[in-house]
C-alpha cells in the first residue's frame, strides 16, 4: 500500500515528482496561506506531511495524524514545527539545510551594498522624476564598501559564505558566534574574533548569520544598535525575530544606524501599518534569500529525499530530532 502525503504547498521539481513516484500525494495548489480547518483536514490519514515556513505545524495538527511519521519542511528554518511534540510521538523532522547557503549570503550582500550606497532609493528617486540631472556634489551619499569593515553575527555556512565575498572588497571581516573558528579557518577568511559589543561598535556593516533561537530571540535591541556607529549599516537575512522590529524603526528614523537591509520580519508578511514602510533608509525585499531557481529546485529534492528515506523506513538526510528514532523504536 503506497504512503499517503499531504503538501501544504508544491514544491519545486523534481521535489514533488519524486514523491508522487513511490507515495498517494495530495498538493494545496494555492497561492494562499493554507487555512487551518483546512490543514486539519487534509493531515488526517496521512503518513507524511511536506509544509513550508508559514505553516503552524503543533500538537493540534499532530493530533489529528496519528498515523504521521515525517514532517519534511521544504526550508533551512523550523521554528514552524512544534520540535518536542513531533518528538515524543517520535515523528522524524526533515530540513533542507546547505542548499541555499550562497543563494543566502548573495542576497545578504546585494542588501548591503543596497542599503550601503542607497540604490533602492535612488531607483524611487528617478521614477518618481525627483532626479534633476545635475551634478550634485553632496547628492545620494552612500557608504563606501571597499576596505569597509564587516561584522557578520553567526558564523555559520551562511556566515562564512558571506566573509568569503567580503575578499573581494577587501573588508575587514570581524565575527561573533557561539564558538570560536580555529585560527587556520580565521587566517583563510581573513577574519578576527569578537564579543557581540566590540563587533558591533568597530563595524561600518553588520550582518546576521544566527538561527532563531530562545537565546536569539531579539538578539539585536535598542541597546546593540545604540552601539553601533551612526554611519553603520544593518542587514539581517537570518529571521526577523532576531531583531527587536520596533526598535530597529525608532532608531533608523533617528538615523543611528544610518540604514538597514532587511529579508526578514517578525511577522510575515510585513504589517501595513510597519513604521520601516515609511522609511527612505531602509531596503525591504520579501525574504528572497533562497529564491533562485537552482536553490529552490534543490530544496524541493532535498525536501523528497527526506520524506522518502523516513517513509521507507530510514532516517531522513537532514533532519532536526534524531531522539525521535529512539521513541520510535521504544528504546
Amino acid at each position: 500500500m503506497r504512503p499517503k502525503v499531504f503538501a501544504t504547498r508544491r514544491i519545486p521539481s523534481p521535489g514533488t515528482e519524486m514523491i508522487a513516484e513511490v507515495c498517494d500525494v495530495t498538493v494545496y495548489e494555492g497561492t494562499q496561506a493554507l487555512d487551518r480547518k483546512e490543514l486539519l483536514a487534509s493531515v488526517r490519514g496521512i503518513d507524511g506531511l511536506v509544509c513550508i515556513p508559514g505553516d503552524r505545524i503543533d500538537a493540534e495538527v499532530l493530533d489529528a495524524a496519528p498515523s504521521l511519521k515525517v514532517i519534511s519542511t521544504c526550508s533551512v528554518g523550523y521554528e514552524h514545527i512544534d520540535i518536542a511534540e513531533a518528538t515524543k510521538r517520535g515523528v522524524y523532522i526533515g530540513y533542507t539545510p546547505e542548499v541555499l547557503t550562497d543563494a543566502t549570503a548573495d542576497l545578504a550582500f546585494a542588501l548591503l551594498l543596497t542599503a550601503g550606497r542607497r540604490v533602492a532609493e535612488g531607483d524611487r528617486c528617478v521614477r518618481a522624476g525627483k532626479w534633476q540631472g545635475r551634478f550634485d556634489l553632496g547628492f545620494m551619499l552612500g557608504a563606501p564598501v571597499w576596505e569597509a569593515t564587516l561584522g557578520i553575527i553567526g558564523f555559520g555556512r551562511i556566515g562564512r559564505a558571506v566573509a568569503t565575498r567580503a575578499g573581494g572588497f577587501r573588508m575587514k571581516v570581524l565575527y561573533n558566534d557561539a564558538e570560536r573558528r580555529p585560527e587556520a579557518e580565521e587566517r583563510g577568511l581573513n577574519a578576527e574574533y569578537r564579543d557581540l559589543d566590540g563587533l558591533l561598535a568597530a563595524s561600518d556593516f553588520v550582518s546576521i548569520h544566527v538561527p532563531y533561537l530562545k537565546e536569539t530571540h531579539h538578539l539585536i535591541g535598542m541597546r546593540e544598535l545604540r552601539l553601533m556607529k551612526p554611519t553603520a549599516i544593518l542587514v539581517n537575512t537570518s529571521r526577523g525575530p532576531v531583531v527587536d522590529e520596533a526598535a530597529l524603526a525608532a532608531a533608523l528614523k533617528e538615523g543611528r544606524p544610518a540604514a538597514a537591509g532587511l529579508d526578514v520580519y517578525e511577522r510575515e508578511p510585513l504589517d501595513p501599518a510597519s513604521p520601516l514602510l515609511g522609511l527612505e533608509n531602509v531596503t525591504l525585499s520579501p525574504h528572497i534569500g533562497s529564491a533562485t531557481g537552482p536553490t529552490r529546485s534543490k530544496m524541493g529534492e532535498t525536501a523528497a529525499r527526506n520524506l522518502l528515506a523516513a517513509l521507507g523506513g530510514g532516517e531522513p538526510v537532514y533532519w532536526v530530532n534524531p531522539d525521535a528514532a529512539k521513541l520510535r523504536r521504544g528504546t
